[in-house]
């Protein structure tokens, strides 16, 4: 019992030393290109919510664009005018897919 009395009491003792260590460090080069990216991001954010605002930070802090790209917007029209198309005529399953298929592809 004596025994873990006592290296409780030299832990205890020991930690100022430790955190005073910890304080005086700076953070290195890497690391404030990092706090500052995020200090950026979330600025960025703005009232973004759950599920949306984890796939932005991710894409942010990882250095890409969350915006879609012209051909990506392209693509999305695209695939809307097609998906609409093929719920007019009523088609499922192989059928839509074939339509689905050649529809995107122009």
């Amino acid at each position: 019992m004596r025994l873990v009395i006592a290296a409780v009491c030299l832990a205890f003792a020991a930690m100022p030393a430790y955190a005073q260590d910890k304080k005086d460090k700076e953070p290195t080069a890497a690391q404030k290109k990092q706090q500052t990216r995020m200090k950026e991001c979330n600025e960025r954010a703005g009232d973004k919510k759950g599920d949306e605002r984890k796939k932005f930070m991710s894409a942010c802090l990882k250095g890409g664009s969350t915006a879609p790209t012209a051909a990506q917007k392209e693509q999305q029209g695209r695939m809307k005018d097609c998906n609409k198309q093929a719920s007019d005529k009523k088609l499922k399953g192989d059928e839509r897919k074939k339509f689905m298929s050649t529809c995107l592809k122009g």
